[in-house]
């Protein structure tokens, strides 16, 4: 039995994560920190404490006593922020006698602005949408002229499709910029198509331990926003495609010669079927990821082991362990389904 802290406690991410260790048995005590107060009623935790929130200057200064008085093994976030906080406070988080199972500092920092992490892959040669950083009305309509009449705005930092717009309207896209205060702070790519793919992966000390292939089916409540994208997976599946993988990895190691914790990569396709880089979720894993646990491969199982006492996994293959072709289907108030694509095919013949 391990004392693991888990920020964002009562999130779907952190519940996702939290309900994987509850399944593998091993008796975990979480001790659950959260910034807003309500969620964490929605916590499946041993302890509850408000923190405030990972990018205010007293953060650290908080999250200590709770540290001090609960004594956990391990500390975990869900969410870009908070990881990036902790890894700049690696030093104290080990000087608390707190282990942890981050990428390297500077992978950190250049995965959670996108800006940054896309210059790194274009100058690798890895496939990413052609991007701008927007920081004026010029550098915007370059962009819509360069990229054929339409762009894909968003945020640099920030998840959840945060700031997310396809435009081919140059008023209405700097009227979006504008009531973000986005400008210097928001990128426009060339669009790609609705169709994306994730690869999430666990490495250690440099080696890969385990990757999974999943592709989105649908987005939850996607008809509710403008850009069609609300970080809120409907239908997610397993699927393998060597030239996903491959990109994967090559975005990695253009990042990390030697890659440690958690890689979440997300990807684009473009037209023609092809996956272009977006983004790694760096030192987490996607929202949805207690799928793969009932699926039979438990990513936040393998991760505690190998955070707390270097063990690995025993798995047939490293690479798409599950079989293709299951399914997580979710929904608001109601437990995911899992379920395959021939019995929703079977469904979907009714119409």
């Amino acid at each position: 039995m391990a004392r693991i802290l888990i920020g964002g406690a009562g999130g779907a991410p952190a519940n996702n994560f939290i309900m994987s260790l509850r399944a593998s048995g091993d008796g975990d005590y979480f001790i659950g920190v959260c910034s807003v107060p309500s969620d964490l009623f929605l916590a499946d935790v041993d302890e509850r404490f408000v923190v405030p929130y990972a990018v205010a200057p007293d953060y650290m200064d908080r999250l200590e006593p709770i540290i001090r008085a609960t004594k956990p093994d391990l500390v975990h976030s869900q969410h870009d922020f908070e990881v990036r906080r902790l890894s700049r406070e690696r030093d104290r988080l080990s000087a608390l006698g707190v282990k942890y199972l981050f990428p390297d500092a500077q992978t950190v920092e250049d995965c959670v602005d996108k800006n940054r992490s896309y210059e790194i892959w274009k100058k690798a040669g890895v496939p990413v949408p052609e991007t701008v950083l927007v920081t004026s009305e010029d550098d915007l309509r370059a962009a819509f002229e360069e990229f054929g009449g339409e762009v894909w705005l968003r945020a640099v930092e920030g998840g959840g499709g945060k700031g997310a717009l396809p435009s081919d309207n140059y008023d209405f896209a700097k009227l979006w910029i504008d009531r973000f205060d986005g400008w210097g702070r928001f990128t426009a790519a060339r669009c790609l198509t609705p169709q994306s793919v994730t690869w999430m992966s666990i490495w250690y000390q440099g080696e890969l331990v385990v990757a999974q292939t999943r592709r989105r089916r649908s987005w939850n409540f996607g008809d509710r926003t403008l850009s069609g994208v609300t970080g809120i997976t409907g239908v997610g599946e397993t699927f393998s495609d060597a030239v996903v993988t491959d990109t994967a990895i090559a975005a990695i190691q253009a990042l990390d010669t030697r890659p440690n914790g958690i890689f979440s990569v997300d990807m684009t396709y473009d037209k023609q079927g092809r996956p272009f880089l977006t983004e790694i979720n760096i030192g987490r894993f996607f929202t949805t990821h207690f799928f793969f646990t009932k699926a039979g491969v438990n990513f936040p199982k393998i991760y505690r082991d190998l955070a707390l006492e270097g063990r690995l996994p025993d798995l047939e293959r490293k690479i798409n362990p599950l079989p293709d072709g299951l399914l997580w289907i979710r929904g608001m108030d109601v437990a995911p389904h899992l379920t395959t694509v021939e019995e929703l095919e079977a469904i979907e013949k009714q119409r």
